[in-house]
């Protein structure tokens, strides 16, 4: 494995999660499709052909 081709390739992943995740919420929470004063969220990552299933929950402040 070539490690540094392996670090840019999972930097530009995450970036791209990041930013279209962040877009996402923020379009959810300003279109009015959120009651209450937090949004609770959960990210499921997996990778096809392996067992790898990582679950992170969170909640965002909407206040």
């Amino acid at each position: 494995m070539d490690d540094e081709k392996f670090n840019m390739s999972m930097r530009k992943f995450l970036k791209q999660v990041g930013v279209t995740s962040q877009q996402q919420i923020e379009k959810i929470a300003r279109d009015g499709g959120v009651s209450g004063d937090v949004l609770k969220v959960k990210v499921v990552l997996t990778a096809e052909g392996t067992g790898l299933n990582h679950v992170v929950d969170g909640e965002i402040d909407l206040k």
